[in-house]
C-alpha cells in the first residue's frame, strides 16, 4: 500500500501558497491600469499585472499538478 509522500505535498502546498497573493494582486493591479489608460506609467503598470496574473496561473497549476503526484505517484 502506497502512503502520501509528504516532502512533495508541502512543496505542491507552497506553490499554491505563493499564488494565493498574486491571484488577488494581479487583477487589482490590471484593473488600476485600465482605469489610468491616459497616465505615462500605463504600459508599465500593465505588463507587471500581466506577469502577476501569469505567475499565478502558473503557480496553481505547478501546485495542483505536484500535490496531484503526491497524493497518487
Amino acid at each position: 500500500m502506497k502512503h502520501t509522500n509528504k516532502k512533495i505535498l508541502s512543496k505542491g502546498i507552497k506553490y499554491l501558497a505563493g499564488a494565493l497573493p498574486l491571484v488577488m494582486i494581479g487583477p487589482s493591479i490590471l484593473f488600476s491600469a485600465f482605469n489610468n489608460q491616459d497616465k505615462a506609467l500605463y504600459i508599465p503598470i500593465l505588463l507587471v499585472g500581466i506577469l502577476a496574473s501569469a505567475a499565478a496561473i502558473f503557480l496553481m497549476f505547478k501546485g495542483i499538478l505536484t500535490i496531484v503526484k503526491a497524493l497518487f505517484d
